[in-house]
């Protein structure tokens, strides 16, 4: 009977309460204190950190609070209640932001967006040039190189006063991510509300299919303020941006590499007329090289072997060409004005040729007066030998092989018949001045 009794207490010490018709562990004879409280379990919830017995003892009368449920304390149900309110609070925060992003990728992406087409106008005042360092595939400084630079508030202002985009800020930011600033150009575009951010400024590029053009035709002999007085008219660019990046802006053509910068005059002749589509509000260093361009192509390899015939630079061919230009009635009479030219030039005597007279005098009409042919002037030729210090206009096709390839003539004299409107020809000065006799030139 013991033994059972004592295999029982010790299944029993393990567990929360005696067996049934057993004493309490702390009940048993001669069972102290401390271990009552080492072993009964009861006991042991009351037991400090230290080891140390609380109020109801081993040796304390068992009551019915010993047995009931411990009740949750105000501070529990107080977390509870935090948890619940911060779970809501999470909640109500992803909704807000999925509704922001939702907003944000919308005005983005363009979905949703009603149609319309509108106009925007990127000036050429926004924009500034600045040489920065070029490298090389391998992080190496190769160089420098010139871009230029828009001011995108300038840009997103714009777009949203056009109805374009909806978060000017958000604009801005992606602009910034994708370098957009040098990327946009110049110019007035069409412009969709379907363009997402990315097309938007893709279609802000030069040379974009968003970009507005104007189509215009310069007549041969227009001067190059003439050329650039019309470009402004047309919206194309400013005239004093067009006179400055003629002076300025470093051309890569070989007719140009022997003329120095700083003087717009260095491109006159060599802006080829013809008629041109331009992008409206256009860099005017773009507008200028697409005369250049055209010249180059234009004086061929043809034109290349007739000027090393002639034992003439491209600068005097030039030059000689754009007074042909301005004196020329018609095709025919091209080579036969070079060859009075020439012929003066060997001869070692004044070209006469009032068109240079004019040149410099832009807002005269008619014929020189007496006060512009006494003028101390580089482009009197009626008093200084030789050719002028640059082209009086920019010649066409015909002029420039009849300077490369002059007819071969006596004559050192021509004047205007006014009744036919063409010129005739003379080799020498009586001739010439019994001619003008009978011409009723006017002032």
């Amino acid at each position: 009977m013991n033994e059972h009794n004592n295999n029982q207490y010790e299944m029993i010490e393990h567990g929360l309460q005696a067996a049934p018709g057993q004493p309490r562990p702390s009940q048993q004879p001669g069972a102290s204190a401390s271990s009552a409280a080492g072993k009964n379990p009861v006991d042991r919830f009351l037991i400090d950190k230290k080891g140390r017995a609380g109020s109801n003892s081993a040796d304390s009368e068992e009551s019915e609070r010993d047995y009931r449920p411990i009740r949750q304390s105000h501070e529990y149900r107080s977390g509870c209640l935090g948890g619940v309110m911060y779970f809501l609070f999470i909640i109500c925060l992803s909704v807000v932001l999925a509704c922001l992003g939702w907003m944000a990728a919308s005005d983005v992406l363009a979905l949703n967006k009603k149609e319309l087409d509108t106009t925007v106008i990127l000036p050429m005042s926004i924009f500034e040039s600045e040489t920065v360092v070029k490298y090389d595939e391998n992080g190496r400084p190769d160089g420098t190189e010139r871009i230029t630079r828009a001011d995108i508030d300038y840009v997103a202002d714009a777009l949203k006063d056009a109805g374009l985009i909806e978060y000017k800020w958000l604009f801005t930011a992606f602009c910034k991510l994708s370098h957009a600033d040098t990327k946009v150009g110049p110019g007035e575009y069409e412009l969709r509300s379907t363009y997402d951010y990315r097309a938007l400024i893709q279609h802000m590029k030069p040379n974009s299919g968003g970009a507005l053009t104007v189509k215009i035709t310069f007549p041969e002999g227009f001067s190059m303020r003439q050329m650039f007085l019309l470009l402004e008219e047309k919206g194309v660019s400013d005239y004093d941006e067009l006179m400055e990046a003629a002076a300025d802006y470093k051309f890569n053509y070989d007719f140009l590499e022997e003329l120095p910068q700083g003087d717009a005059s260095r491109l006159e002749g060599y802006l080829f007329p013809d008629t041109y589509e331009f992008y409206v509000s256009m860099q005017p260093s773009s507008a200028i090289n697409k005369f250049l361009e055209t010249f180059y192509y234009v004086f061929d390899e043809d034109m290349q072997h007739l000027l090393e015939t002639n034992g003439r630079d491209i600068r005097e061919i030039v030059t000689i060409a754009s007074m042909i230009e301005k004196e020329a009635a018609n095709d025919e009479e091209r080579a036969l004005i070079a060859s009075v030219i020439y012929n003066r030039i060997n001869a070692g005597m004044p070209l006469g040729i009032d068109a240079t007279i004019l040149y410099v005098h832009p807002e005269h009409e008619g014929a020189p007066t007496a006060d512009m042919l006494a003028e101390d002037s580089p482009y009197n030729t009626r008093d200084r030998l030789g050719l002028p210090p640059t082209p009086i206009c920019n010649p066409g096709r015909a002029s420039l092989r009849a300077a490369l390839a002059p007819a071969a003539t006596n004559y050192y004299y021509y004047a205007l018949d006014m009744e036919t409107g063409t010129h005739r020809f003379f080799t020498n000065a009586a001739e010439f001045n019994t001619f003008v006799g009978t011409q009723d030139y006017g002032a």
